[in-house]
């Protein structure tokens, strides 16, 4: 491949042809312009030689072409050219190496494994206390779920203890990404009158609406100050083809249930988003954000309030129906209750094989960046919409309550170390930089991950199951969903007719040799990866 030099004016070129790092084989140095390098060389060349007025423009990460500063592009580019006053070069530009470049320049100096959202809510670090001999109602798990669930029950005058394993909300409930909305987009409403027929196709979305007034209600009732902002959401398409789809969804969804939405051409895309990346979208009205660790600490004051007994540092390790009453065994001791209720979603233990079994846990990370100015979130999120994109797998991002900083989420991609994770957030960064281009040197303060649960039937559930409650399996939007499943399982332990939805007696399913570990996830997200490249 030779080098192409585009002259747009007489003037002399205010740099050389250049490149920076270390080139890949295959590709060209600058000082070799007219021959391939069939093996890695060292470029010496380096674009911040570049006067101010030069600019980059390049493919980050396989993203679509944006315009970048120099200092933004080390080890993420792989085809760019180089624009100076009076001269274009094109050019490949090739990638550091690790020891070329600081193996942590993207992250702050004050950068912690730890959710963002503890700085404002840290965990409680209460002692357990002691154990009851007996309740009307125990709860295992003391997320959103189990805490909304004893808020009800204690209301209505029961005895509630509420077992945790480690700090109240641990897990998912101060990990998430603070999104609130009744996910009526994640499933078609076509499939879903097939499936289930129009009367309970139609009442599954009004649950989703149902909810989130549900959790906005409440947040007023108990007066849980958890910055809750119902600024809508905004769905980019990832191909020019899905905006169409997502006509027909809102039509259809329209048709079946009161849902506000609309769809956003590219031509107007800017007022919703300050990125190229998508093909325009779609706007969900009823959508908005919280901070989900003051979410929780709120529900948690109100529970003890109520009279609920929660006991953190105190798993479970068997739940038993014994005739008329369960037996619930501790690492501390037994309780004796007229009802349990398993409420642990992506992080049911052993204790619960049978529920273990029906849900899928999967990994998700998020980063924090550092402040951002204001000036520029008000370019990149000019409306603070929730975000997030039409893909099998896709990033949501969200500005932080306070809109100073990007909130960035998705796959969790590495395991097992902290080198591992410091992997997940460079690769979190670089779909940032990907969506937003000049964030490429915004810095990350916080990074963290956690579990979210997914059913085989892509429903979340609640029921009863050998004489034993359950709520579970939000796929991935449980702030609202656990939240209302909550109460409603609560009603229904009470025996009370509200608690009646649409999804009781929906068949919670398993598959044979699945028994809570998921050895089938990477041909399933191959696939998923398949058909976001080919736009299936």
């Amino acid at each position: 491949m030779a080098v192409k030099k585009k002259i747009e004016a007489t003037a002399k070129p205010m740099a050389r042809r250049t490149s920076w790092g270390e080139c890949s084989a295959n590709s060209i140095c600058p000082e070799t312009p007219d021959r391939e390098v069939r093996q890695p060389r060292t470029c010496s060349a380096r674009l911040e030689s570049l006067p101010p007025s030069c600019v980059a423009r390049g493919r980050v990460g396989g993203g679509a072409p944006s315009s970048l500063l120099p200092a933004q592009v080390r080890g993420r580019m792989a085809l760019g050219s180089v624009t100076c006053p009076g001269v274009q070069y094109v050019v490949p530009l090739c990638f550091l190496s690790a020891d070329q470049t600081m193996a942590d320049d993207i992250f702050t100096p004050d950068f912690e494994f730890k959710p963002y959202w503890w700085d404002a809510a840290p965990r409680p670090t209460d002692d357990p206390g002691p154990m009851p001999k007996d309740a009307d109602v125990a709860i295992v798990g003391s997320g959103y779920t189990g805490l909304s669930a004893a808020l009800t029950l204690a209301k209505a005058g029961c005895k509630v203890v509420v077992f945790e394993a480690d700090v109240p909300g641990y897990g998912a409930s101060s990990r998430n990404g603070g999104m609130v909305g009744p996910a009526l987009s994640l499933s078609s409403a076509k499939k879903l009158m097939e499936t289930h027929g129009r009367e309970r196709g139609a009442g599954i979305l009004q649950e989703g609406l149902n909810a989130v007034e549900y959790l906005v209600d409440l947040v007023v009732r108990e007066k849980i100050d958890c910055k809750l902002q119902m600024a809508g959401r905004f769905k980019g398409a990832a191909r020019p083809g899905q905006l169409d789809g997502m006509a027909r969804e809102i039509e259809d969804i329209q048709k079946l249930v009161d849902w506000k939405a609309h769809v956003v051409p590219k031509s107007q895309q800017h007022d919703h988003i300050g990125s190229d990346r998508y093909h325009g979208g779609m706007v969900i009205h009823r959508d908005g954000g919280l901070h989900p660790g003051l979410y929780h600490l709120g529900l948690l004051e109100a529970v003890r309030r109520a009279g609920v007994t929660v006991l953190p540092k105190t798993p479970v390790t068997g739940v038993v129906r014994e005739r008329q009453r369960v037996a619930v065994t501790t690492t501390r001791g037994e309780v004796s209750a007229g009802h349990a209720l398993v409420a642990t979603n992506g992080y049911t233990g052993p204790f619960a094989a049978e529920f273990r079994r029906r849900v899928i846990p999967i990994r998700s990370a998020i980063i924090a960046t550092e402040p951002i100015p204001k000036q520029q979130m008000d370019r990149l999120m000019p409306k603070r919409h929730m975000l997030v994109e039409n893909k099998h797998i896709h990033c949501y991002y969200r500005p932080s309550p306070d809109h100073t900083r990007i909130v960035f989420g998705g796959r969790a991609l590495h395991q097992g170390s902290a080198d591992a994770e410091r992997e997940n957030a460079r690769d979190l960064h670089q779909r940032m930089v990907e969506i937003f281009p000049e964030t490429v040197t915004t810095k990350v303060s916080r990074y963290w991950s956690g579990y979210v649960a997914f059913t085989f039937d892509e429903r979340p559930h609640l029921g009863l199951m050998d004489g034993i409650h359950y709520a579970m399996g939000y796929c991935g939007s449980g702030v609202t969903r656990s939240t209302y499943f909550g109460h409603r399982i609560a009603q229904q332990i009470m025996g009370m007719p509200e608690g009646k939805t649409a999804y009781d007696g929906l068949p919670f399913e398993t598959r044979p040799l699945y028994y809570g570990k998921p050895w089938f996830l990477p041909p399933v997200l191959a696939w998923y990866r398949f058909a976001d490249k080919v736009g299936l």
